[in-house]
């Protein structure tokens, strides 16, 4: 969409970082990118702050053997993520 084309740059450097990213617990997660939030309660999701605070994407992890693995369960502007959390809908949110 041309109006969060802008974005990109944080989509960008949010890529890079798990291009290098050696994660074997939710901690590592939180060391990469200190503005994750694990939500916890059992769901195995991370919310990442992307684009200096503009967009949320929310996935769920699941450590492998010798990998972790990111499922993109949703993608949406800070507002949007903010309305899912007043519903409490990021504990359950699969859209991807």
């Amino acid at each position: 969409m041309a109006a969060n084309a802008n974005s990109r740059i944080g989509f960008e450097l949010w890529l890079s970082v798990l291009e290098f990213a050696d994660w074997n617990s939710p901690e590592d997660i939180m060391s990469s990118y200190p503005t994750a939030d694990l939500l916890g309660g059992g769901t195995n999701r991370v919310v990442f702050d992307i684009g200096g605070n503009k967009h949320r994407l929310i996935c769920k992890y699941h450590f492998g053997l010798k990998q972790v693995h990111l499922f993109v369960y949703w993608i949406g502007t800070h507002a949007e993520y903010s309305k899912l959390c007043k519903k409490e809908e990021q504990f359950k949110v699969k859209d991807y």
